[in-house]
């Protein structure tokens, strides 16, 4: 299993947080997603390799972007 962290900009409550958990939970291979509203850190764990892309494209649908 490989663990991914990003940072998340925009998110400001707990609907936020879900939205971001679900959209990313969707990406094919992804175990658990945790989310850190104060810091924005999105910890992925998966279990297979996930490009950023990928993960931006989930974040992006969710209503959010990742930092660079």
């Amino acid at each position: 299993m490989s663990a991914i962290t990003v940072t998340v900009t925009g998110m400001t409550c707990g609907h936020c947080v879900s939205s971001v958990r679900e959209e990313v939970s969707e990406i094919p291979g992804v175990a658990s997603v945790e989310v850190d509203l104060a810091s924005g850190k999105v910890t992925i764990d998966a279990d297979r390799d996930i490009s950023r892309d990928a993960i931006a494209s989930a974040v992006a649908d969710a209503g959010y972007q990742l930092t660079d």
